[in-house]
């Protein structure tokens, strides 16, 4: 009787911790494929970023630079990217700029290595 309470409670342990968030994360993703749409900037699984100019129900057409478009499977997007520069230019924040260092001063701790 203890062994069959061990394999019960084992099984659950497993559910809860492996099967559940599995099927969790398959839900968002189906999820997140039938709510795309024409503009979406997007990635796929081998890292290409693009915006879906054309969707049908198996693929998707990326413009990835001017001009330049290819067909993907919708199974290979995995993200859709939010743009940050508008929820920045909403709050009335400016995106910060990355502080300029002269060369001087950059060079000096290498040629201080170097002696």
């Amino acid at each position: 009787m203890g062994f069959l309470l061990m394999m019960v409670v084992l099984f659950g342990l497993m559910w809860f911790l492996l099967i559940r968030p599995q099927q969790r994360k398959q839900r968002q993703t189906a999820s997140m494929l039938q709510s795309l749409a024409v503009g979406q900037e997007v990635m796929t699984a081998g890292g290409l970023y693009g915006n879906i100019t054309d969707l049908d129900i198996e693929e998707v057409i990326l413009e990835i630079a001017p001009g330049v478009s290819v067909r993907v499977d919708k199974r290979a997007i995995v993200n859709v990217i939010e743009e940050e520069l508008e929820e920045d230019a909403e709050d009335g924040a400016e995106p910060e700029e990355p502080a300029e260092v002269p060369v001087e001063e950059a060079q000096a701790p290498i040629e201080a290595e170097q002696r």
